[in-house]
């Protein structure tokens, strides 16, 4: 293993490295990914492309936000796991302060009736109706993936909370086993040409750690009823269980979160502060530390947003160490890849649940707002803008007349 794994000055490159992609990196995973390839392999030549496309291919495969799990497993092969580690640290920090200083800003402005914030929830109907009309064409192109999107959205808004999202997934990961075919370029014999710093007995204690906490945390916080362990299971659950980016989040986090009883937020703030993050750079599931920040008062605030960030990243952390090893392995395996393509055919219709409730039944109530909602639509899907494009628009329009 090369020796500058371990020296500091490489750690300081790889976080600063991915501080300034933190700061700049606007437009979602998608985007994210881009300029990861520029600065990573085009700039740097930390990695070539075909190593950078394995990567990306192992990311997109796991659970969690593909790009930030990216940015992870190039900080591995460039640093270890303090690597990994650094490279979180730089492209969150920057998305995760924005969000706490927008849960600070909106508690002591009282933004309950501001305008601008009926347009920052507007913009959070748009982003997520672009976002399932996207991901549909991808992951449910044909009939029996668009069957199980639509089939796993009934199910979803029938079944409220944690079970209507993990019951559906489940099916459509049993059907796509039985009735799917994997893709035929995933499943084509390649050689290893991924430096691997980290051995199988530490990758499979990884593992071992995030299946563990994913069983045990809900048990010890049901059996405790300590608030905070409950705040914890449900940040960590819903880091652990989402698949296809940072917009599936939203029904996992508001099946924990949103509601009127103490330790949940109203639909104003969930909604607001869904919409915000899609105006700041860096991943989206810097949503957990604006949860965190607004669910508090004081200092706990801080602590608890801090608490929520690492909780909601930990279980991509454990998965992209225990699976870099077991990836040359696994990419064959022809029966996890018909599962997943079932998988992700279900993300889908949890999407479009969520959209349907609470996002579009508590946020669009008059005509007007109907139509802003289309408009901010054709402005991202067919205009190709970006999100925070859009989000700075809603805020202006809200401020002018919704």
């Amino acid at each position: 293993m090369n020796k500058r794994v371990f020296s500091f000055a490489a750690l300081w490159e790889v976080f600063w490295t991915a501080c300034k992609l933190g700061v700049t990196s606007f437009g979602g995973p998608i985007a994210h990914i881009g300029y990861f390839r520029d600065e990573y392999v085009v700039r740097r030549q930390w990695l070539n492309e075909r190593a950078f496309a394995d990567l990306v291919t192992l990311c997109q495969f796991l659970p969690g936000p593909a790009s930030s799990q990216l940015g992870m497993a190039i900080g591995v092969n460039r640093a270890g796991i303090a690597g990994a580690i650094a490279a979180w640290l730089g492209f969150t920090l920057p998305s995760a302060m924005l969000m706490v200083a927008f849960a600070y800003g909106a508690d002591i402005l009282s933004v309950s009736d501001a305008g601008w914030l009926q347009g920052l929830k507007l913009a959070a109907v748009a982003i997520v109706a672009q976002a399932v009309w996207s991901m549909s064409r991808t992951l449910a192109p044909d009939r029996l993936r668009g069957t199980l999107a639509l089939g796993a959205a009934g199910i979803a808004i029938l079944v409220p909370g944690m079970y209507g999202q993990l019951l559906p997934l489940v099916l459509c990961a049993v059907i796509g086993l039985l009735l799917l075919k994997p893709q035929e370029e995933s499943v084509q014999p390649e050689k290893n040409h991924l430096p691997q710093p980290i051995g199988r007995v530490l990758a499979g204690s990884m593992l071992m750690l995030f299946f563990l906490l994913l069983l045990v945390l809900p048990i010890i916080s049901r059996w405790t009823g300590a608030s905070l362990l409950s705040f914890i299971d449900g940040i960590y659950r819903a880091g652990s269980l989402v698949f296809g980016g940072g917009h599936v989040v939203l029904p996992m986090l508001e099946a924990e979160f949103l509601g009127t009883g103490a330790g949940q937020l109203t639909n104003d703030q969930f909604m607001s502060g869904y919409g915000a993050v899609q105006a700041v750079p860096g991943p989206l599931f810097t949503f957990a530390a604006y949860i965190g920040a607004a669910l508090q008062q004081g200092p706990m605030r801080i602590v608890y947003a801090g608490i929520a960030l690492i909780a909601i990243f930990l279980p991509s952390f454990l998965l992209v160490i225990g699976a870099l090893p077991f990836w040359e392995a696994l990419k064959q395996n022809k029966a996890a890849q018909a599962a997943l393509r079932g998988i992700n055919a279900g993300i889908v219709g949890i999407l479009l649940a969520a959209l349907y409730d609470p996002i579009f039944v508590d946020t669009v109530s008059t005509s007007i707002q109907f139509v802003f909602v289309i408009v901010l639509f054709i402005f991202i899907q067919l205009w190709k803008r970006p999100p925070w494009q859009a989000v700075l628009l809603a805020a202006i329009a809200g401020l002018l007349f919704l």
